[in-house]
């Protein structure tokens, strides 16, 4: 249920009753309503006990204040559930509406298209009817000379002028029609500003509407807030908890070595008190002997009284031993109920700690699971509306670059609406804000890159065109996101786990059935021209001048497959396999030294992996393809000092991906039509951009301040990428077999 805030400031639930929060029923009993002062009430809630060793009370209020939390704790999750609802209908009644408006304004502008034809007709006819008219009093005046010239013709002359006359009154008729006709196109017209600004009043008051959408679900956002913070002060409650059983355990540490010393001092003085006993049992001895001898010896009574004193001081030693006795037993009770005191409130406040790890993890848990739903809806939406997902990628600062934190340019807002999703970039004291899909920090490891595009993967296993390019200036890390660092297993780019995950993958899916066929090609684009990677012809590879001796066609099909024409295509059946052919390529492509890169990538390099599966049991065949694209970095003339060969392929990088800008920007403007062929790059990623292609892009930037310039424009690039739609992807399952010919889509 929706929770409203009254003036009082209390959060309300429209349940038809309500009841004391200290009653012990859950629940199942009925309908409860919360407010704030409740809840605080409820968490700073402090349990009362008649008798501290009413272990049984105790125990019942402990589990009515555990029924009531979970009480409160069900009913902020019903909530929850509420506001989601709440959201999803007020997000559909928006799409309603903007649809309703867009189809508004499509019959609108339908309508005055028409309207603007009839115009353009009236008004032609109306100039045909005036020089027409024109016409006719041209030749009135000349009928009117020769009627003063010729008056032997006078009779004609009139029978001719009645006639035109009489047309002329015909010629006014049709000018006083088309006159009507303009007045009502004008009223027409007027209606329809009549009706266009009750449309925009209607417009506004959608947009109205949907600001209140906005609101709602801000006042949702701040609510979620809220429940985080409170999570924070259960962290904080478990923290003090914490310090609260250590301090316990030390307090119960020293009174067990108390307990121990006292132990010890009694067993100490009884065996004083067992010696003194002793010791009295020799000294009665010795004085019976002495009194029985001294009836015969009188000689010995002084011996005797001395013996007899010395007996009755030790008795009172003994007395006194056996009073500090007592009192040290007394003190070892006293003891002994301090510790199972101490050990009772450690149990509970054991309890209470487990209690609140379980509410804890609860809590951490539907944040994760929130997080999880919150990507998934997001990625759904935007396959939905068929936009272009791109992921941004900040790499480290090398050695040798400026990191002090006046010079830092990048910087990562915090806000609930932006974590993780957006990036601010600093130049000139001003600020530029950016969201996307996803922004990975430069500590990001190359596994959670792939934990985000895992997803993508397993669409191409599926049937569906999947095309992932990095894009950047020179030095930003595309090369190394896309293929990682040789040798290093840890450092692997997405082609070699792409890779791994297909592999594994098919592996699973032989039990229900599946096989898969894998085909592999790679070529790059140098100075707008196609190479074959995986020749074994090095002189198809590269020839002394740069330009490959093969020509390579690029091939659209009617289903909107793109095919190179002779190009190499390898059947793998192992990721080893691929390892080989991937360093084979990487050994082949071309790549030089500036002074922005010392290894820097010169061409534009394309992998495509073709998957074929058929499934024995239903007789269903998929056709899915995947292509990992590493785009050469743009640079400028100015800092990357190139010259000779450096300049012609500086130039020519710059040119393709001025191309694919002017691509984006039709696709963007959604213009009928998109320059394609302007570059091979664009007409290659032709069905990647413009057809039903699952597509993602990197764009990856560096933090150094000498940059910011170029990172601004790949951000901004980025940007206006996100915001193309290119459609719907569609899956290719059929039940006939399919071409064995690798194409890029």
């Amino acid at each position: 249920m929706v929770g409203e805030m009254n003036n009082g400031g209390r959060i309300r639930q429209s349940f038809p009753g309500a009841r004391d929060l200290t009653s012990t029923e859950g629940s199942e009993y009925g309908p409860v309503e919360f407010t704030r002062e409740d809840v605080d009430a409820l968490l700073h809630e402090r349990i009362k006990y008649k008798s501290k060793y009413n272990y049984k009370e105790r125990c019942e209020n402990t589990m009515d204040y555990v029924k009531r939390l979970r009480l409160c704790i069900r009913w902020f999750q019903e909530l929850e559930l509420d506001y989601a609802f709440e959201q999803e209908k007020l997000k559909n009644a928006m799409e309603i509406n903007e649809k309703h408006c867009a189809d508004l304004e499509v019959s609108l502008k339908e309508k005055e298209v028409e309207l603007n034809l009839v115009i353009h007709e009236l008004r032609k006819n109306f100039s045909s009817v005036q020089v027409q008219l024109a016409k006719e009093q041209a030749e009135k005046l000349a009928a009117t000379g020769s009627l003063e010239k010729e008056r032997e013709a006078r009779l004609a002359v009139e029978k001719l002028q009645a006639a035109l006359t009489e047309e002329l009154g015909k010629t006014q008729g049709d000018l006083q029609t088309a006159n009507q006709r303009i007045q009502a196109v004008n009223d027409m017209y007027k209606l329809l500003q009549e009706y266009n600004s009750s449309l925009q009043l209607y417009n506004s008051k959608i947009q109205g509407d949907l600001d209140e959408a906005h609101e709602t679900i801000k006042r949702g956002e701040k609510e979620r807030t809220g429940i985080v913070e409170s999570i924070g002060n259960l962290k904080g409650q478990f923290q003090a908890l914490q310090d609260q059983l250590a301090a316990s355990k030390v307090s119960q540490e020293d009174i067990m070595k108390q307990k121990d010393e006292l132990v010890n001092e009694i067993a100490s003085l009884k065996v004083e008190i067992q010696q003194v006993k002793d010791d009295r049992d020799r000294h009665i001895t010795e004085v019976k002997n002495l009194q029985a001898e001294a009836t015969k010896q009188n000689d010995f009574k002084g011996t005797i009284n001395e013996l007899e004193s010395k007996c009755s001081s030790q008795n009172k030693e003994l007395q006194e031993l056996q009073d500090q006795l007592a009192a040290s037993e007394r003190k070892l009770q006293v003891a002994d109920l301090s510790t199972f005191e101490k050990m009772n409130e450690f149990e509970e406040q054991k309890e209470s700690i487990s209690e609140l790890k379980a509410r804890l993890e609860k809590a951490e848990l539907k944040l994760v699971e929130g997080e999880k739903l919150r990507k998934k809806l997001h990625n759904t939406i935007q396959e939905l509306k068929g936009n272009i997902r791109v992921f941004c990628r900040v790499r480290p600062l090398l050695s040798g670059e400026n990191a002090s934190e006046e010079a830092k340019t990048i910087s990562y807002p915090t806000s609930l609406e932006a974590l993780g999703r957006g990036i601010d970039l600093m130049q000139n004291g001003q600020k530029h804000c950016f969201t996307f899909d996803k922004v990975f920090v430069p500590n990001a490891s190359q596994e959670d890159i792939f934990v985000e595009i895992s997803q993508l993967v397993q669409s191409a296993l599926d049937g569906y065109k999947v095309c992932i390019f990095a894009y950047g200036q020179t030095g930003s890390g595309k090369t190394y996101t896309m293929m990682g660092r040789p040798g290093n297993p840890e450092e692997k780019g997405l082609i070699p786990r792409c890779l791994e995950q297909i592999f594994q993958t098919r592996q699973s899916l032989r039990a229900q059935g599946w096989k898969y066929e894998l085909q592999v090609s790679m070529l790059e684009i140098y100075n707008e021209t196609i190479r074959d990677l995986l020749s074994t012809n090095k002189e198809a590879v590269r020839a002394d001048n740069g330009v490959s001796p093969q020509k390579y066609a690029i091939k659209h099909d009617a289903s909107g497959n793109t095919h190179v024409v002779e190009l190499t295509v390898v059947d793998v059946r192992s990721s080893r396999e691929v390892s080989f052919l991937l360093d084979h390529a990487a050994r082949n492509r071309s790549v030089g030294k500036t002074a922005m890169n010392e290894q820097s990538s010169r061409s534009h390099f394309v992998f495509t992996l073709r998957i074929t599966g058929f499934n024995e049991s239903t007789e269903q065949q998929v056709q899915g393809v995947l292509n990992l694209i590493d785009l050469a970095g743009s640079e400028r003339l100015s800092k990357s000092g190139s010259t000779g060969d450096r300049l012609k392929e500086t130039q020519a990088i710059n040119k393709s991906l001025s191309s694919l800008g002017d691509v984006i920007f039709a696709l963007a403007k959604k213009e009928d039509h998109v320059p394609f062929r302007n570059s091979k790059l664009t007409y290659l990623l032709q069905p990647c951009l413009g057809g039903d292609s699952k597509t993602l892009m990197f764009v990856n930037i560096t933090p150094e301040p000498s940059s910011t310039g170029e990172s601004l424009c790949s951000l901004r690039f980025a940007a206006r990428v996100n915001a193309c739609e290119i459609g719907t992807a569609h899956r290719q399952v059929n039940n006939r077999p399919l071409d064995n010919r690798l194409s890029l889509g």
